[in-house]
C-alpha cells in the first residue's frame, strides 16, 4: 500500500496476521488488561467509575439516550423503514457508514481552537439552509455529504476505488477545506490509500462492490447467525488497513478500533424502533449482540474519562499532554491511553450491570454518550454538574490511521 508517511505503517500491515481463530470473547479486552499492567502508566480510579456510573445513568434517566439517538445526529443519513436490502438508500447509507468508518482518524489539529484550524464548510444539517464550518470528525462527514450533494459519487466502492474514475485531485477537492482554514486534512495521502485499498477490496467477486454485498457474505459465510463481534473479526481478515493489531511485550494485542466502531455504527443505524423486533443485519435480541464490543479506543474518549476523575494520570504524562507533545503510535504512554479507556469502559459497564440499571449497558453505548458529551463540552454545550472533575487536558496527539 504506497505511503510516504512513516504513520502507515506498511511493515506493521504486512507483519499482522488475521487472528488463526474465531473468538468467543473479545481478545480487545484481555489484550487492553495485559498493555495496562505491562505499561503501568495510566491508572483507573474505580471510585470514580462508580460516581460517574451513577452521574450517567441520572443523565440518561432525565434525557433518553438510545442505539437509536444515531439517527438523530443532523449529518448522519438515516436508512429508510422498515429494512429493504433492496431500496437504493438502504444500499447508500451502508456505503457511507463504511467510508466514514475506513477514514475515522485523526482529526486532532495543530490548531486546535484557532479559526483557521482545517474545516469543512456545509450545511448545518441536511435540512438547514444555513452553512457552518464542521470541524474534527465531522468535517469527515461534511466532506462526504457535501461531495453527494455535489454530485460526486463518492461514497460508492466501485467510483473511489478507481484512479481513472476518481482521480486523486478529485478526492483532493471532496476535502478540501473552508476557506479561513490554513490546514489541510490531516494524512490525505494515507486517506487515499485507504480508500483504493477498501474500494478494491469490495469490488471482488464476492462482496460484488458494496458494503451491502459484504454484509451478504458475511450472513452466507454463518448461515445468518453471525454476531457482532463476527462481523469485526470479518472486517480485520477482510481489509488489512482495519487491523488494529500489534506485537507488545511478546504478545500480540488488539484494539480494533475502525472495525468495531464500523460493526457498532450499522447496528445503531438500522436498529428497529422497537427493541423486540429482530435486528436484520444480526440474529437475536438487538443488545445481547452488541454487548461483546469494546469501546472504541480513540483521543476524545480518555479525554473525557480523566475529567470526570476515572483515568489518572502521572505528572509527566499530564505534561507532554499539556505541551503538545506527539505521542509515537506504539510507545507506552499511547499504548497505555488506549488500553485503559477500554479497561475503564468495561468497568463502567459491570457497575452498571452490579446496579442493576435497565438501561441497555452496552460499551458500545457508552462509548457513544461519553463522545458526545466531550464533543459538548468542547463546544461549550454543556458543563458537569453535581460531580468532581479533574481539569480538562488536551487530546492526546498521535498521527496514526488506526484511530
Amino acid at each position: 500500500m504506497p505511503s510516504t508517511s512513516p504513520v502507515f505503517d506498511e511493515k506493521l500491515i504486512e507483519e499482522s496476521s488475521p487472528p488463526s481463530k474465531m473468538y468467543t470473547t473479545n481478545p480487545v479486552i484481555s489484550s487492553a488488561e495485559f498493555v495496562l499492567e505491562q505499561t503501568n502508566i495510566v491508572k483507573i480510579n474505580d471510585d470514580a467509575v462508580k460516581k460517574a456510573t451513577q452521574y450517567i445513568l441520572q443523565k440518561v434517566a432525565s434525557e433518553p439516550y438510545t442505539p437509536r439517538t444515531w439517527r438523530t445526529h443532523p449529518l448522519h443519513i438515516c436508512p429508510p423503514e422498515p429494512y429493504d436490502q433492496d431500496d437504493i438508500l438502504t444500499g447508500a447509507c451502508l456505503n457511507w457508514i463504511f467510508l466514514i468508518s475506513s477514514l475515522n482518524f485523526s482529526f486532532w489539529s495543530e490548531k486546535e481552537g484557532q479559526l483557521d484550524r482545517y474545516g469543512v464548510e456545509w450545511r448545518a444539517s441536511w435540512n438547514s439552509q444555513t452553512t457552518t464550518v464542521h470541524t474534527g470528525y465531522w468535517s469527515l462527514v461534511a466532506a462526504l455529504n457535501r461531495a453527494l450533494e455535489e454530485g460526486i459519487p463518492i461514497i460508492d466502492p466501485q467510483f473511489y476505488s478507481s484512479e481513472a474514475l476518481c482521480p486523486d485531485s478529485l478526492i483532493a477537492h471532496v476535502f478540501r477545506p473552508a476557506p479561513q482554514s490554513s490546514e489541510s486534512i490531516p494524512l490525505l495521502n494515507e486517506r487515499l490509500a485507504i480508500m483504493r485499498e477498501v474500494g478494491a477490496i469490495l469490488c471482488n467477486d464476492e462482496f460484488g462492490g458494496s458494503y451491502l454485498g459484504f454484509l451478504q457474505a458475511f450472513q452466507r459465510r454463518y448461515e445468518n447467525q453471525g454476531t457482532a463481534l463476527d462481523l469485526v473479526q470479518f472486517v480485520t481478515d477482510s481489509f488489512p488497513s482495519f487491523r488494529d493489531d500489534r506485537m507488545f511485550n511478546g504478545r500480540r494485542v488488539y484494539f480494533w478500533k475502525r472495525s468495531q466502531i464500523l460493526v457498532a455504527e450499522t447496528w445503531a443505524a438500522f436498529y428497529p424502533e422497537s427493541p423486540y423486533t429482530p435486528h436484520p443485519i444480526f440474529p437475536g435480541l438487538n443488545g445481547a449482540c452488541i454487548s461483546s464490543l469494546t469501546m472504541f479506543a480513540d483521543y476524545r474518549v480518555p479525554q473525557i474519562l480523566h475529567h470526570l476523575r476515572i483515568l489518572a494520570y502521572p505528572q509527566s504524562l499530564k505534561h507532554e499532554l499539556c505541551a503538545g507533545t506527539q505521542l509515537e503510535s506504539g510507545s507506552r504512554e499511547e499504548m497505555s491511553l488506549r488500553a485503559a479507556s477500554i479497561v475503564a469502559v468495561e468497568r463502567i459497564r459491570s457497575e452498571m450491570v452490579r446496579c442493576g440499571s435497565d438501561w441497555e449497558a452496552s460499551c458500545v453505548l457508552i462509548d457513544f454518550y461519553l463522545w458526545d458529551l466531550a464533543k459538548k463540552l468542547q463546544g461549550g454545550k454543556e458543563c458537569l454538574e453535581g460531580i468532581e472533575t479533574e481539569d480538562i487536558l488536551p487530546v492526546h496527539r498521535t498521527r496514526s490511521i488506526w484511530y
